[in-house]
């Protein structure tokens, strides 16, 4: 579809976010699975099941515009996710130090969400679609509420982070100099 109002750039974008959505319902449970934090576990399952609601909703954001959200895909979030993907194979990390990266990644994930439903808000609101626009603050106040809730997790992950033993190879490096 040719891009020439901003009706046609405000649908794209939600054909855009519908494909966000879908790519972290798959995201979530994994990274779900490998935090040891009790209470990340915990952020991310209740982000899976809100996520799961934010795509009926841009269903509903869809059909008051008569669009549907199929048809793209979003490259950007898919980066996101790539990058997420490889804190999950990392081997050595210690559980501190893996929930700290997954935060990180999760946070960059929540801060791409909250610019673009930043961005269909205010197209909802120029375009007149007032039921749009509602359904959409709901999902972006939703990802800012995520992304504070992972700040707070973060500020005790973190400290837990810093004073974790080093890995075997930072060790056996600090053997090795202080040997010679």
């Amino acid at each position: 579809m040719p891009l020439e109002t901003l009706q046609d750039v405000f649908i794209d974008q939600l054909k855009d976010l519908y494909s966000a959505e879908s790519q972290i319902i798959k995201a979530l449970p994994k990274m779900a699975k490998a935090a040891s934090s009790h209470d990340l576990q915990q952020a991310f399952k209740d982000h899976l099941e809100q996520t799961r609601e934010q795509v009926t909703r841009l269903d509903q954001v869809m059909e008051l515009v008569g669009a549907t959200g199929k048809g793209k895909k979003c490259k950007g979030m898919e980066g996101l996710i790539e990058e997420g993907k490889e804190v999950l194979e990392e081997k050595d990390a210690s559980p501190a130090a893996l929930d700290a990266a997954l935060i990180a990644a999760a946070q960059r994930v929540e801060h791409y969400e909250i610019a673009a439903y930043g961005t269909v808000c205010t197209y909802a609101k120029q375009l007149g679609h007032r039921e749009a626009l509602n359904l959409l603050k709901e999902t972006m106040n939703e990802e800012e509420e995520t992304d504070k809730r992972l700040t707070q997790i973060a500020s005790q992950v973190n400290l837990e982070a810093a004073e974790a033993e080093p890995t075997r190879a930072a060790s056996s490096n600090k053997k090795t100099r202080t040997a010679r």
